[in-house]
């Protein structure tokens, strides 16, 4: 596994896309959890009251195996899936996309939802900022203050950032290293034990 993974960042990214009357409404998030999924979900069907549909699709974890395509209504597969599409296209993560349809009084078709859908997601993506992040593993040490010296050493040297950190008789330190240099941090720090 990789240990980067693409999101985006910053602000809500907004998008448009108009056809045959009807509008459609995209706002991309950067998310971290269903929870927080939900809770923004709701806040635009409380918004958008008067919408016909609220559309939406998530992919979360730098796995990207977490994710949720959801049509509101449309005919299936015809918003949420496009919507995932442009997520998966961009390979991202981290990422809700909701689209708000006001419908304008002409059916647009299964072909027509597909590319309106889409193509309100891919703008709002086009005017978020995407970046690229690591993947972190958290490594907890303990130690004696005797062996402070030591240990700050290969902190400098391997630069993890420091999570939190305890200075008593015994100290403690949470560290956050990217996943690829874990096993190299955990041997050295081992090693320093039994010098």
């Amino acid at each position: 596994m990789t240990d980067v993974y693409k999101t985006i960042a910053g602000a809500v990214a907004e998008g448009f896309y108009s056809e045959k009357r009807s509008k459609f409404y995209a706002f991309a998030h950067h998310v971290e959890t269903a929870d927080e999924v939900k809770t923004i979900i709701d806040g635009y069907r409380k918004r958008f009251y008067d919408a016909r549909h609220v559309c939406y699709a998530y992919m979360l974890g730098p796995e990207r195996k977490d994710f949720r395509a959801n049509d509101d209504g449309e005919p299936s597969s015809t918003a949420g899936k496009p919507i995932l599409g442009q997520i998966n296209s961009n390979e991202l993560t981290d990422v809700l996309i909701v689209v708000v349809r006001y419908y304008g009084g002409v059916n647009l078709g299964t072909c027509g939802l597909i590319v309106a859908y889409r193509e309100a997601a891919a703008d709002a993506l086009a005017h978020a900022r995407v970046e690229e992040r690591q993947v972190e593993a958290i490594v907890d040490y303990e130690f004696p203050y005797v062996m402070m010296n030591q240990v700050m050493r290969v902190v400098k040297d391997m630069q993890p950032r420091i999570v939190e950190q305890t200075f008593d008789n015994t100290c403690c330190l949470r560290l956050a290293i990217r996943l690829s240099e874990e096993q190299q941090l955990r041997q050295r720090l081992e090693k320093l034990s039994f010098e």
